[in-house]
Order: C-alpha cells, then structure tokens, then sequence
C-alpha cells in the first residue's frame, strides 16, 4: 500500500511539474507563426493555460478513477485516455511558451479537487465510473468547440492543436459508451459544468 501510494504521488508531482511526453508531434507545428496583436497573442494564451489546466484536472481524474476502478478493461481504457491526454498536456505547454505565457498557478488545486472527484466516480462502479468519463469528455470537447470559434482565425498552431485534442476527446467519450458507460443524472451534469466554469474563468487570468 505504502509503494502505491509512492507511485501515486509521484505521478501527480510529474503531472504538475514535469514537461509532459508525447509520441505524436504538435500539431500545427510546422506551420509559420501568426502575426497576432499583444491583445490577440494574450487571448490566445490564456485560452491555452484554461486548456493546459483542464488537462492537469483529467490527469487527476483517470488517476483517482482507476485507483478505485475494480475492471481491468475499464483501468486499460482510463490509461490509454490518460496517456493520450498526457500528449495534450505537452502540446498545450509547448504552445503556452511559443506565445510567452504561463501555466496556471492554480493548477495544484485543481489537481487535487479533480483527484478527489475521480475517486469519488470509480467508487459508484464501473457503469458510473464510465459514465463519469463520457460526461467528461462531451463536456471538454463542447469547451473546445467555443475555443476555436474564440481564437484567431489566423493563429493556425492554436487551432490545429485545439482541432486535434477534440477529435481524440470524442474517441474516449465513445470508447467509454462501448465500455457500458450509463448515462449521468442531470444535476450531476449540471454540477460538472458548473465545476468546469469556475476553472475556466480562474484559470483564464491565474
């Protein structure tokens, strides 16, 4: 117990602290660089910290998930989300430093409350523990959507990174239906985005 713990923390020290790995390039990398305003360039930058921290936040759900989760095909499918979401943390990252911005300092904390909601979701069972993550990920991939028609139309890097990261947030909603996910009652859908407004607007500016 005492060795997964270990583990544990040290996986949330990495996610917080460490340059995230990715096997696939950034996308949009090899594209020129925009010509964008200062109000432009900070927009476009405070867009990419809210999503930077909401993949901080995802990392901490799958970690408390799949400590709770009893399923080894559930735990599989929450690694492979992970591992995936893990790559957005490095594309967001990179994108923050080419546009001479920074990560939210408030993502410790959203770690944290997003760890204790992952743990709370994998001990309601699999079909909720499922269900908690194609909730998720429709919800993530609806703020990604408001994010490409709120960026400039041409700071391309930022899109393509955007484009990308929703195509493989619909991939884990829908692998998690095929999983058995069950649908979440609406007040639990309600509170999620409640949730995931406050972390937007803070994070926006901190």
């Amino acid at each position: 117990m005492i060795d997964h713990l270990i583990i544990e923390f040290d996986r949330a020290l990495r996610t917080l602290f460490v340059p995230a790995p990715s096997r696939r390039d950034v996308p949009g990398a090899a594209l020129p660089e925009a010509d964008l305003s200062e109000a432009e360039k900070r927009h476009a930058a405070a867009l990419m910290r809210v999503n930077h921290c909401g993949e901080i936040c995802a990392q901490a759900l799958y970690q408390g998930q799949s400590l709770t989760s009893h399923n080894p095909e559930t735990r599989r499918a929450l690694a492979y989300a992970a591992f995936e979401e893990t790559e957005h943390l490095n594309w967001t990252e990179h994108r923050l430093a080419e546009l001479g911005s920074h990560k939210s300092f408030l993502n410790p904390l959203w770690y944290a409350g997003s760890l204790a909601m992952g743990v709370i979701a994998g001990k309601c069972g699999d079909e909720w523990n499922l269900g908690f993550l194609a909730e998720t990920e429709r919800q993530v991939e609806q703020h990604l959507q408001s994010h490409l028609g709120s960026l400039p139309t041409h700071d391309r890097r930022s899109r393509e990174i955007v484009e990308q990261m929703k195509v493989d947030e619909i991939g884990h909603a829908r692998t998690a239906v095929k999983l058995g996910a069950r649908e979440l009652p609406p007040p639990v859908k309600w509170a999620m985005r409640a949730i995931s407004g406050a972390m937007t607007r803070t994070t926006y500016y901190f």
